[in-house]
């Protein structure tokens, strides 16, 4: 595109031609990446596709480095060990924007692309749940709606309990955590179109689920809700917290309880705990 802004044009009598005006092809790098530090990382990519001299400039460190998260050496170091070796911060930028399994993999950690924030997930396999090494009451079946591959579907049970931690070095600012659930479950398409069953779904029309979480600042959170829409995941909020140092670790223990024992409760699938900055919560269905 900006090649196109240089040209040499003619004058109308075929005389020599004229000295060809400058186009954006002719910024200088340095002029083109202080122009880059005000655009987020979508817009650089695209503005790196016109020319040569924004293509060159968009791998500018001090670009990118603006763009990662504060503590986003602490958070390599957490994800990736040793660290990422000698890479320029572009490429550390695009490697914390996949989907990053720590912990053993049972915890994923990504940036969102277009703002840097920091977003991670715990799968079923990663939380803490009451009877799951008894297949009368829980079992683990694999499927396509997971970014974990898997999900614990629950059969029947009387004490329905969930917990779990996670300690990580959130960026500062306010998070919110929730659980993704569906009543029903999930099976293969049927000519092109997506099944589930909820024929076993019962109880949760009883007694409200009750969430918590805690943090190792002090700070707390609960709510109560009933499960509803057979059928559709859905994401329950357990509430939200506040990360002022991110040079530290926070802790985070969560819980999911229903234990009324007057009843019993199953056909749910429990895929995972989210927690991303709370004003994500419009862009839930993405995760």
């Amino acid at each position: 595109m900006g090649a196109g802004f240089s040209f040499l044009k003619a004058d109308p009598v075929g005389s020599l031609p004229l000295q060809s005006k400058p186009g954006l092809g002719d910024l200088p790098e340095s002029c083109a990446a202080e122009i880059m530090g005000y655009l987020d990382p979508p817009e650089i990519c695209k503005l790196a596709k016109m020319n040569r001299a924004f293509r060159g400039a968009s791998w500018a460190d001090f670009i990118w480095e603006s763009k990662l998260p504060s503590n986003y050496q602490i958070i390599v170091n957490k994800v990736f060990g040793d660290g990422l070796g000698n890479l320029g911060k572009r490429d550390v930028y695009e490697r914390l924007c996949r989907p990053n399994p720590f912990d053993g993999g049972a915890k994923t950690v990504w940036l969102d692309k277009s703002t840097g924030s920091a977003c991670l997930s715990i799968s079923s396999k990663g939380l803490a749940i009451t009877g799951i090494d008894d297949r009368r009451y829980w079992n683990h079946i694999p499927t396509e709606e997971s970014r974990f591959s898997t999900v614990a579907y629950l059969q029947q049970i009387w004490w329905f309990e969930v917990d779990g931690e996670v300690e990580f070095p959130f960026p500062a600012g306010k998070y919110s955590l929730y659980f993704r659930l569906q009543l029903g479950r999930s099976s293969h398409k049927r000519f092109g179109r997506r099944v589930c069953n909820t024929e076993h779904v019962h109880g949760w029309d009883r007694k409200p689920v009750r969430f918590q979480l805690w943090t190792s600042e002090g700070q707390s959170a609960s709510s109560e809700c009933f499960l509803t829409e057979p059928g559709k995941w859905n994401h329950y909020h357990a509430g939200d917290f506040v990360v002022e140092n991110p040079n530290a670790a926070t802790k985070i223990k969560l819980s999911m309880t229903q234990i009324d024992c007057t009843h019993t409760k199953g056909g749910l699938c429990l895929d995972s705990v989210v927690i991303c900055p709370s004003e994500f919560r419009e862009r839930l269905k993405q995760f």
